[in-house]
């Protein structure tokens, strides 16, 4: 049997009510295959650590993780602390501490789930996000001058090295060849012209390593509005780390919302752990309420599964999540029931035995 350890960082607002039935859901899994096994160490890292004790994780924090084979985190944020502080202090220090520079979105509509385009169906929203994790607009670099004189000024400073931004092209064509799908790529060379211009230059020389696989190549603006009015066109994308931010929210929106939302920052070489996470946010206004959807914690559960080797049991897990949505009786209100938390999470578990016990049978 496989042994991992994961690190559980449930962190702010909702995240440990969703976390908890991401954890049910994976124990239920492991109990079901017996081939796997995690073992979770809880760490109170967040908002309130950081409002106890003036930062957002302990000093020795990223060498209390190294040791892990993988980061389960639940939300960052909370009223009373600056974004930039909940933000760069915990969820971008382990993203670049760790070199998670593969940042893994989905945008899958399951049957059932709320779509806003008229026509929009499970074969037309199928898209994976491939997005660069680790420099590009949020590698932290700029400066601020004169603050508070008539000549403050600001300086922001994208950074797209040749090695960053090559090794996740290269990585969205891998991913491409093993599912037998297109690339396209998202830019804005016609105005940033040195960063998406080499970025651009960078994707075409990649390209011709791979000769049978189809390229597109969209700016950014374009891309945004090709992705309501034709989703289908996109298959596996790779773009910038804030092209990426900005595009797989829209993406969010037309597979079924935010509570449907997973992600993960890998580190693919597996030299660091690698961090899961829903990417919905901490929603404090409905924490503590028993309301919060847990799938997008459990969707990101799936992935786990997946990045150890392991994706039938991240199919039958998604599949479950899937009968969830499409059955409707047991749905949070965002998806316009009203169950609980809890109650989703043992709905996933029940589904993911019978279609266990389904597949044991065949």
């Amino acid at each position: 049997m496989d042994v991992f350890k994961i690190a559980v960082i449930p962190g702010d607002g909702i995240g440990p009510e969703v976390i908890e039935e991401g954890i049910k859901v994976m124990k239920t899994a492991t109990e079901l295959d017996g081939r796997i096994r995690f073992e979770f160490t809880y760490f109170p890292w967040g908002c309130e650590y950081y409002l106890a004790n003036g930062k957002m994780m302990a000093d020795d924090g990223i060498d209390q993780l190294r040791s892990f084979d993988a980061i389960y985190l639940g939300a960052v944020g909370y009223p009373g602390v600056p974004d930039h502080i909940s933000l760069w202090d915990l969820l971008l220090r382990i993203r670049k501490e760790f070199d998670q520079y593969v940042n893994i979105r989905p945008i899958k509509l399951l049957n059932g789930a709320p779509c806003p385009l008229v026509d929009g169906n499970k074969e037309n929203i199928d898209m994976l996000f491939i997005r660069e994790n680790s420099e590009g607009e949020y590698a932290g670099a700029g400066d601020w001058l004169f603050k508070g004189k008539p000549e403050e000024v600001v300086l922001q400073t994208g950074v797209f090295s040749r090695k960053g931004t090559e090794r996740i092209i290269r990585y969205a064509f891998e991913e491409a060849v093993r599912l037998g799908k297109s690339v396209t790529s998202i830019s804005k060379a016609n105005a940033l012209n040195y960063s998406m211009v080499f970025w651009d230059q960078v994707f075409e020389e990649v390209s011709k390593e791979y000769p049978r696989v189809k390229t597109y190549s969209y700016l950014v603006d374009a891309a945004a509005m090709h992705m309501i009015k034709d989703p289908s066109r996109f298959e596996v994308v790779v773009t910038s780390n804030l092209f990426g931010d900005i595009l797989t929210d829209i993406g969010a929106a037309l597979a079924g919302g935010m509570g449907l939302a997973a992600g993960a920052n890998i580190n693919p070489e597996k030299t660091c752990p690698s961090m899961f996470e829903p990417i919905h946010g901490s929603a404090p206004d409905i924490a503590n309420q028993g309301i919060a959807n847990p799938l997008a914690a459990i969707w990101s559960a799936s992935q786990i599964f997946d990045f150890f080797g392991y994706e039938d049991i991240g199919k039958k897990l998604l599949s479950a999540v899937e009968k969830v949505v499409e059955e409707k009786s047991i749905v949070t209100p965002d998806l316009g029931g009203n169950a609980t938390t809890a109650e989703v999470g043992d709905c996933v578990s029940k589904w993911l035995a019978e279609i266990s016990a389904t597949a044991t049978l065949k």
